[in-house]
């Protein structure tokens, strides 16, 4: 087996991205978001902060690249916290022409760090997010192989997410709400079709094309719906009638597929 990129010597995830990759259009942009932030929960809240995606691993386009960044609090979340958390990212991305969206996730370091998470945010934390502040969370958690287990606790879930995105597709009555589940749906088939080969490839990519190339080599069969989830992930809008495709025949079957091979990924407490 061809080893895939994205691992140290030993086998283990490299970690993505570095402040130091931050270009300079998105310099400003990630100052503020680091003061609001800091403002608003202050030391006596705020445990750490990071950034992934784009921004961090230096890809990032000015004008067509969001800001992804991830806060974690000493304390749980409150719904407080949450609409706190929105403003400042429709105040990002009002002030700053640089980003085409912020996304803000906030969660408590306890989740974070917590068995139950360890193989899904923990390992996000770890490989995927750069430390911006605080006390890297990453000391504490493991180092991380491209297992099944891996694959099962990060992506294992789709099956149960099909039936709500069918749902929000059916009632999205604009063709910006559709374009933004576009966006979203196309993503997440793309990630999870990675992760379902990503034990055989041995590696690990964030880049959208390339996922759906190493998916294409294991499932020549649907290689082109994946090449096509791609390019919808990247541009949404010139393609407005691949999101019903995607739920009713990519996603449905990579959702049978996973269950197959790496099993289902736990419900989480008091679902149904």
């Amino acid at each position: 087996m061809t080893r895939g990129r994205g691992l140290d010597r030993d086998g283990c995830f490299v970690r993505e991205g570095s402040l130091d990759r931050v270009s300079a259009p998105f310099a400003p942009v990630v100052a503020e978001f680091r003061a609001r932030t800091g403002a608003h929960f202050g030391p006596g809240r705020l445990h750490s902060s990071y950034l992934f995606g784009s921004v961090p691993r230096g890809t990032a386009v000015p004008g067509v690249s969001d800001l992804d960044a991830l806060i974690a609090l000493r304390d749980g979340p409150t719904d407080a916290d949450h609409a706190a958390v929105r403003a400042v990212e429709h105040d990002l991305d009002t002030a700053f022409w640089q980003v085409n969206g912020v996304g803000i996730l906030l969660f408590g370091v306890d989740r974070l760090r917590g068995e139950r998470e360890r193989y899904d945010l923990g390992w996000f934390v770890a490989c995927l997010c750069t430390p911006l502040g605080g006390p890297d969370l990453a000391a504490e958690l493991p180092r991380y192989r491209p297992t099944s287990l891996l694959a099962r606790e990060t992506n294992g879930d789709l099956f149960r997410s099909l039936p709500g995105l069918r749902e929000r597709a059916a009632t999205a009555t604009t063709e910006a709400e559709r374009t933004r589940l576009t966006r979203g749906v196309a993503r997440r088939l793309v990630r999870t079709g990675f992760t379902l080969v990503m034990p055989r490839w041995g590696g690990w990519t964030s880049d959208l094309d390339e996922s759906a190339e190493v998916f294409a080599r294991y499932y020549p069969a649907h290689a082109e719906q994946m090449r096509a989830a791609a390019r919808a992930a990247r541009a949404p809008a010139a393609y407005p009638e691949l999101l019903d495709a995607l739920l009713t025949g990519l996603g449905p079957w990579l959702a049978d597929e996973y269950l197959a091979v790496h099993g289902a990924k736990a419900a989480p407490p008091g679902a149904g």
